[in-house]
């Protein structure tokens, strides 16, 4: 049977919306179809440019991509997470922080009992004693005595075990509340706590969100390997943080840094944020494995500076549209919001 070429391409195209689905970890659902379809079928339409610009680099859409492009789920929501082997190291980290926090309170209540005895046998034996001879009553001290030894002994190493158990329950705590909030590849801060940093600051502090993407980041990954694509990301957020002048600097996602810039203007952020571009463009990477040359690596930028009463969703969309702006006029370069 001979394939008319309007079936071939229909076919091809239904393998191209299937691959961007999977890529996205999207379901097949009218909302996602929709929202393949358009972008496959016109690849230079606003919405392909937008997921373009989100997805440079090879990074999925993310949930909060999906919101900000308007593709909801049949539910209203956009789509939800997938599994990562993250998640599963955090479920795991669950699992084993709850079977401790068990372990913990049921040596505390075997303590809480134990004492609750010993003060009902002293009420009992001090009871008998009051009835004894003397004799008698010089046999209950003794006895008493060494029970008291004992059980304080028994107590006293139950404390200890307990005591140590806190601690390490302290510091698991600890170390889990670094890690949520630290990006382990760049060492750097990550979304959340650039999120929470932000919204903990008094709405009438100056404030600037600097949005920064390493440019043409996919081909690095393409021509020289995720490896080398994950060192070219370390060293550029180390540069962007070396050069930030103290403001906190977070991955933000996929090949994106974001900078918090306190308390300054808005010219003197532009030229904090225009000298890490400067330095991360001057630097010249190579390919540890062959030693040959990545090339150079630049990175383009948006700045946007809060006003009265802005929400930070409006105030991070406006950092992206001038970021976005910066990579249509030919990258490598810092804009503003306007």
């Amino acid at each position: 049977m001979k394939v008319s070429t309007a079936e071939t391409e229909a076919f091809s195209l239904y393998e191209a919306i299937g691959a961007f689905l999977a890529i996205h970890r999207l379901s097949a659902e009218p909302a996602y179809y929709a929202l393949a379809y358009e972008i496959i079928s016109q690849p230079t339409g606003v919405l392909a440019q937008a997921v373009a610009a989100r997805t440079d680099g090879g990074v999925r859409l993310t949930q909060h991509d999906m919101a900000e492009l308007g593709v909801l789920s049949r539910s209203g929501r956009p789509a939800p997470p997938q599994p990562t082997p993250e998640d599963a190291e955090d479920e795991a980290f669950v699992r084993q922080l709850t079977t401790q926090l068990g372990d913990f309170t049921a040596t505390v209540r075997a303590i809480h009992a134990e004492t609750s005895d010993f003060g009902r046998d002293l009420i009992a034996t001090a009871a008998a004693m009051r009835q004894s001879d003397p004799a008698s009553t010089r046999n209950y001290i003794g006895e008493l005595t060494a029970a008291m030894i004992d059980r304080v002994r028994q107590a006293e190493e139950r404390l200890a075990a307990a005591k140590a158990e806190a601690e390490s329950l302290r510091v698991a705590l600890e170390e889990a509340r670094s890690d949520a909030r630290q990006d382990p590849l760049t060492e750097l801060a990550n979304r959340r706590a650039f999120d929470e940093a932000l919204a903990a600051l008094d709405p009438r502090t100056p404030v600037i969100f600097a949005l920064c993407d390493i440019d043409h980041f996919k081909r690095v990954n393409d021509q020289f390997g995720h490896a080398v694509g994950d060192r070219v990301l370390r060293a550029v957020g180390q540069t962007i943080a070396a050069e930030s002048g103290g403001a906190l600097v977070a991955r933000y996602g996929g090949e994106e840094f974001a900078l918090l810039l306190v308390g300054l203007t808005l010219r003197t952020a532009t030229e904090i944020v225009d000298r890490a571009r400067s330095a991360v463009a001057a630097r010249r990477f190579r390919s540890r494995a062959t030693d040959a040359p990545i090339g150079t690596v630049t990175i383009s930028a948006g700045l946007a500076m809060g006003t009265a009463g802005e929400t930070r969703e409006t105030l991070c969309a406006r950092a992206d549209a001038a970021l976005y702006r910066a990579k249509t006029a030919g990258r490598n370069q810092v804009l503003s919001a306007v």
